[in-house]
């Protein structure tokens, strides 16, 4: 979104934008006040040599680059969505200024910019709309220096097998989408049930799910930008009623995708099973039982859930080590308390008031204690749910994880999931078909390759003791930067339609 012979300096930035990406400050610190101005000033240097300086806002998306932009372009975001729109949907953006900004306005700008992108983000009718989204994904492949051209791009199955597309690199993430269900052979009514995230393979072979790919960005820029061969584009179904298994499993490629992320889940461990379900499973997968086998799967703890790095968590006690899964409508701790015995609980969604992700700087291990300059910082970020542990009593919730952001994006869609189902409505949907600029892709289809047969389970597995059979699950919903979570105001907390009340029956 740059042009002609301009000099940007780019102004240290955190902007809360709920649940999918925020500014950052840039880690090299503000520049001097004089060197800033709020339109792009002219300044002679030299005979004949004219340059021009202005303030640009980095967004970032979990704390990596996503575009760069001036005040200007977003103004002019801002004008085209009040347009669109109505001026009285729209919120209030930070004015002009005629003169050189001091210190002390532009960092009262970058606090409303903040605000403003956080509320066009969190507005259901904004926040979808292509005017918002295509204005990040145009800006995020300028910032990226990435031309549109014809590309190859390698998105993972969950057994390892590489899908090749032809796409262009200017293709959002339900083109790529659409492109990868058309070389596999899924059927449109079915692509709805899948989506793309974004994965970093370990050295050891663990997995980190880093975040679903969303409608404001660009797959192919979002993964080559990164430079780094561990981040992978990786299909996984997306609902988590395992109910709606059934309308995949009748399709042929479905049934296949479904099995080779069940058999994944297992062997990674996500899913428990104990020597005589091993056994069983084995059975089935040696006969090409592949119904079967995922009708058994599904009987199993943790089926369909996905699993989060160790983090910390304040419960039950400040600092304890805990691994989170969230599926089947909660998010589940494995704990491990000071004393370093194991407990088990679970968090359900419908007993989460409200949740919100915050972000904060702090030094890096090797920086000192007070100080946060250049290159010694970096962005910690919590997950807060309040949550009703029992009739009359909420309580604070949180998990300290550079995952919290996609722990939240698991949260809203398992709240969405059960508001559609309590409406009668049906998850099934087609994905909306660009009328322009088709993407030219191969007819032929690849068949999803079976993986290997089970590897025996680990006998050295620790088993973990349930901690408490009444352990209710809260959801939070945002990104903030506040330090408190008792201090509800504003956008930042978001109030959680499912949730429900504790009978006396439930206590």
């Amino acid at each position: 979104m740059f042009s002609g012979s301009c000099i940007f300096n780019v102004y240290p930035v955190i902007v809360d934008i709920p649940c999918f990406f925020f500014f950052c400050r840039d880690r090299e610190g503000p520049l001097k006040a004089g060197m800033w101005s709020p339109e792009c000033a002219e300044l002679a240097e030299g005979p004949g040599n004219r340059f021009c300086i202005s303030m640009a806002y980095n967004i970032h998306v979990n704390g990596v680059l996503h575009c760069r932009v001036r005040y200007s372009e977003l103004l002019g975001l801002h004008e085209q969505i009040k347009k669109e729109y109505g001026s009285n949907v729209v919120p209030s953006f930070p004015p002009k200024k005629i003169f050189t900004l001091t210190p002390a306005e532009v960092e009262q700008r970058r606090e409303q910019l903040e605000k403003y992108m956080q509320a066009v983000r969190q507005d259901p009718v904004l926040g979808a709309s292509e005017l918002f989204n295509s204005f990040l994904r145009k800006a995020q492949q300028e910032t990226q220096q990435i031309p549109t051209e014809e590309v190859q791009l390698e998105v993972y199955l969950s057994n390892g097998q590489k899908v090749k597309v032809n796409i262009l690199t200017s293709d959002q993430t339900e083109d790529v989408l659409e492109a990868v269900a058309l070389k596999l052979g899924l059927p449109d009514e079915l692509v709805g049930y899948f989506s793309l995230f974004l994965v970093r393979e370990g050295s050891d072979g663990s997995c980190t799910f880093v975040r679903k790919l969303q409608e404001f960005e660009l797959p192919y820029v979002s993964v080559t930008s990164l430079q780094n061969p561990d981040y992978h584009v990786v299909l996984r179904k997306s609902y988590w009623d395992s109910a709606y298994d059934s309308d995949v499993m009748e399709n042929r490629v479905g049934l296949n995708l479904l099995y080779a992320q069940t058999v994944s889940d297992i062997e990674r461990g996500w899913i428990l099973v104990n020597k005589e379900q091993h056994r069983q499973l084995k059975s089935l997968q040696e006969k090409g039982s592949k119904k079967e086998f995922i009708r058994l799967a599904q009987t199993l703890k943790y089926f369909g859930y996905i699993k989060f790095d160790p983090c910390i968590t304040d419960f039950p006690e400040k600092g304890c080590h805990v691994i989170v899964s969230a599926g089947n409508n909660e998010l589940n701790f494995h704990v491990k308390l000071p004393n370093d015995q194991m407990k088990e609980g679970s968090f359900k969604v419908t007993r989460m008031r409200c949740w919100r992700v915050t972000s904060s700087q702090v030094p890096m291990a090797n920086g000192t204690a007070s100080s946060c300059g250049p290159g010694r910082c970096e962005v910690k970020l919590e997950l807060a749910f309040e949550y009703l542990m029992s009739k009359d009593r909420l309580q604070w919730v949180t998990i300290t994880s550079p995952q919290a952001i996609m722990m939240s994006i698991c949260l809203q869609s398992m709240v969405d999931e059960l508001m559609v189902k309590k409406s009668g409505g049906s998850i099934k949907k087609m994905l909306k078909k660009r009328h322009n600029g088709a993407i030219h892709r191969s007819d032929s289809q690849q068949a999803v390759k079976s993986p290997p047969l089970l590897d025996s389970p680990d006998p050295s597995r620790e088993q973990v003791v349930k901690l408490s059979s009444k352990l209710t699950s809260v959801t939070l919903r945002g990104i903030s930067t506040s330090s408190s979570s008792n201090d509800i105001s504003g956008n930042d907390f978001h109030g959680n339609y499912a949730f429900e009340g504790i009978g006396d029956d439930d206590l």
